[in-house]
């Protein structure tokens, strides 16, 4: 900004001497005047500079945010930072592509040399809790679609040996079990829905036996057929772990199952 201040000079006004009438007298300026004159004109010649140092600092900003490309790490407000500069993956599951058939095997899990059912081909197990599983049948069919089996009730009755047969025979008389019953199964939800135009089943199953440890084994069940094969997919865990975090896990495995 310009300064308008002035800063005075006092000077003791003398009683200037009579010159000769054949001097010329010069007009007098005072002091003052001349140097609030000068002062002025620095500040404009400041003010001036000033403004085109910033008027140049704006363009060079202006023109290095047209520039500037935003990086892929670059964090919106609430989001953490992806400093690679790379989408993220999912990686609590691993693709699996079997011999006509993919799903999705949970990342904590590891393979099985364990043989529960005839034709099964496939089995992941947990870390810490082999009752939790998952497991893949490929079994020969006369059938050109599951629905051919009947409803998916009437589909789990022709397969319920992937629930297990009472082993035990006698008498007994256990608490929330029928007479002579030491097993029981509870069919929760069913369902159809077709994926790449062939129908599958979904059933969801709790079974439960009078010394499992568990409370029950939720069991999910997702079949279908393709080119005169019954494919079966069968994700598992028990009761206690399933509502401690293994839910998820065993969902996702029996959802993600599809056929070629």
């Amino acid at each position: 900004m310009a300064s308008t201040a002035c800063f005075l000079h006092h000077h003791a006004i003398s009683t200037p001497t009579r010159a000769s009438s054949s001097q010329r007298q010069l007009p007098y300026l005072r002091p003052s005047q001349l140097l609030c004159r000068a002062q002025k004109q620095a500040s404009n010649e400041d003010d001036g500079a000033a403004v085109s140092r910033r008027l140049a600092l704006t363009v060079l900003i202006g023109a290095a945010a047209v520039g500037t490309k935003v990086s892929p790490a670059d964090a919106a407000f609430g989001e953490a930072a992806n400093v690679f500069g790379k989408p993220k993956t999912n990686t609590d599951y691993l693709p699996y592509n079997g011999d006509g058939f993919k799903l999705l095997i949970p990342a904590k899990w590891n393979p099985s040399r364990e043989r529960e059912f005839p034709g099964q081909v496939l089995r992941y197990e947990d870390n810490f809790d082999s009752n939790s599983n998952v497991s893949v049948l490929i079994l020969p069919t006369d059938k050109k679609s599951i629905t051919e089996y009947g409803s998916p009730e009437e589909f789990l009755s022709k397969v319920d040996f992937l629930l297990g047969k009472q082993s035990f025979s006698g008498n007994a008389n256990e608490g929330g079990f029928d007479d002579n019953v030491v097993a029981t199964a509870n069919i929760l939800e069913s369902s159809s829905r077709t994926i790449g135009g062939k129908p599958y089943y979904s059933i969801s199953v709790l079974t439960r036996t009078a010394d499992g440890d568990e409370g029950g084994k939720h069991q999910l069940i997702n079949a279908a057929v393709s080119d005169g094969k019954l494919y079966i997919c069968k994700a598992q865990a028990g009761d206690k772990r399933w509502f401690k975090g293994a839910r998820k896990f065993v969902e996702s495995a029996a959802s993600s199952f599809s056929i070629a």
